[in-house]
């Protein structure tokens, strides 16, 4: 891969949600122009993007196990990119330097690849920022306690660095993310004009910051759908949170605008020239007939079945905290394939409301968890039932142990074991977790730590009997998984073995009977009016 082709790299940004009916709809139009003739498949083909793969971190979750069915879930991280480069200032206004993301929205295609559920990250969630690849081709150090946009700053490209928000996100949720697409301005707004224009409501007049729209139901396009997406100030708290609503709403319309409408090859070729042009992608979609063939894979989701939800936060000061355990919660479900309300996918429907699960009777819903659902992988349900006693068997006055950053290193030569491990921590009220590279293979697990945090070491040793404790100079505490953890017989139920074994048995993974309102409360369904819940605050 060329360095010209790596245009991937940092910052913060005013970010475009479009980025998920963005990359389905970029790519499904390339499917009639790519067959269009050679002279096409090479333009398109030159206008795509693509990120180096050096910059994606070699210690990651495991890819989803194929459903009994035959399917797959796949895992799609749509960014937005506020990059003023390459003719991107006069929608974006001003000269904002490097490329920023306040975009994120991880997409989860269900194994039947018939529902989906958007994630959205707020821009200002505190999380680890992992080790990242940067210009000079070294590796940066790991953060702690940083905003979650600023993963696409490290290094200071131009355009950003979609492969460090990338490996950010896979440390926050556990689950492999398969492709990473991004999306700047002009590509937006071109989309947006192409399709004719996307309905939107806007909850009340804006005229701030050089953005200026009038309240009510209206189509908009180009210049002004940039403006919709964009607008925070002036609109209920200004904040972020309510932002990503009125985003969610906007995608969901552009999702309904190009599902009902046929496109001929007079509305298709510009309309491929201009998605294609703003794309920048992972490798793996490189090229018109990967991104055709990709963008076939998700031809059968309805709007109907489509969720959008946001990752389970508070505000802490002028920030956002991830709240557990509704965010640990979240990525389960995602990671056993299951709706929001806790079903796999082959009994209910991904767009039911969550909410019904939270005022369901306890045995309506009991241990959804417990049993894999199409699509979980042995080692997901062997993770549900592999870690429910820590909470039992660590010390339940240590709490405040759980705050201390903790990097998790795989020597056991057992592939996922960090991914897995991470999440299942979190499932214990662990919140500052990074996964590390793989390290030389040693037979016992080890946890080092400062000598301010013994206590800290000791809690956290509860979870693993016999690791070797070791005083040494480090900023946060580091476990490295032994081969000890990669076959430890006698889970609870008789499921397969995880390498996550020794975090317990009633887990971070088993679902609860009732959906937290973490995840009930932050919920919006595709096909909801345009008008509904557009405000927080």
């Amino acid at each position: 891969m060329t360095d010209a082709k790596q245009k991937a790299a940092p910052n913060r940004s005013r970010g475009r949600r479009i980025a998920r009916g963005l990359g389905a709809t970029a790519a499904a139009l390339v499917v009639a122009a790519a067959g269009t003739g050679a002279w096409y498949y090479q333009r398109l083909d030159h206008n795509i993007t693509t990120f180096a793969p050096e910059g994606i971190a070699s210690s990651r979750p495991p890819v989803a196990t194929p459903a009994p069915t035959g399917g797959r879930p796949v895992n799609v991280l749509l960014l937005g990119s506020d990059t003023r480069d390459d003719g991107n200032s006069s929608l974006g206004g001003g000269d904002e330097g490097v490329g920023h993301s306040d975009t994120a929205i991880l997409l989860h295609v269900y194994a039947d690849h018939k529902h989906a559920v958007g994630v959205s990250i707020p821009r200002d969630t505190l999380v680890t920022i992992p080790p990242c690849l940067l210009p000079s081709g070294k590796w940066s150090q790991s953060r702690t306690n940083q905003m979650f946009n600023s993963a696409f700053t490290i290094g200071e490209f131009k355009a950003g660095n979609p492969a460090c928000t990338q490996n950010t996100v896979e440390a926050l949720t556990g689950l492999r993310v398969d492709h990473t697409l991004v999306v700047d301005f002009k590509g937006f707004a071109a989309i947006t004009s192409a399709v004719g224009g996307v309905d939107v409501c806007v909850p009340n007049d804006v005229d701030s910051y050089g953005i200026h729209l009038t309240k009510g139901r209206q189509t908009v396009s180009g210049q002004q759908a940039v403006d919709y997406v964009r607008a925070r100030h002036g609109l209920g708290d200004s904040s972020d949170i309510g932002r990503m609503l009125r985003q969610q709403a906007f995608m969901s319309s552009l999702i309904k605008k190009v599902q009902g409408r046929g496109f001929d090859l007079t509305t298709l070729l510009p309309l491929a020239d201009a998605a294609t042009r703003s794309l920048t992608v992972d490798p793996e979609l490189g090229s018109p007939y990967k991104l055709a063939e990709f963008a076939q894979s998700l031809q059968d989701i309805q709007l109907s079945d489509i969720q959008f939800v946001t990752l389970p936060w508070r505000f802490q000061g002028a920030r956002v905290a991830v709240v557990e355990p509704d965010a640990s919660i979240l990525w389960n479900l995602l990671r056993q394939d299951r709706t929001l309300d806790g079903h796999p996918t082959g009994n209910a429907s991904a767009s039911a409301n969550p909410a019904a699960s939270a005022s369901a009777s306890p045995g309506a819903g009991a241990s959804p968890g417990l049993e894999p659902g199409p699509g979980a992988s042995p080692s997901a349900t062997a993770t549900a039932t592999a870690t429910a006693t820590a909470s039992a068997t660590a010390d339940p006055g240590g709490a405040a142990t759980l705050d201390v950053p903790v990097t998790v290193h795989n020597a056991a030569k057992t592939a996922g074991l960090a991914g897995r491990t991470a999440l299942a921590l979190r499932g214990n009220g662990y919140t500052d977790i990074t996964i590390g590279a793989n390290t030389p293979a040693r037979r016992t697990t080890l946890i080092e730590y400062a000598p301010s945090q013994r206590a800290a070491a000791e809690h956290l040793a509860q979870l693993y009997p016999g690791a070797e404790l070791r005083s040494t100079a480090t900023d946060s505490i580091v476990l490295t998984l032994g081969q000890d953890r990669a076959d430890t017989p006698g889970l609870p139920d008789g499921t397969a073995q995880d390498d996550t074994a020794g975090l317990g048995s009633a887990s971070p993974g088993a679902l609860p009977s009732a959906i937290p309102s973490g995840i009930t409360g932050n919920t919006r369904p595709a096909d909801a009016d345009l008008c509904s819940d557009l405000n927080f605050g």
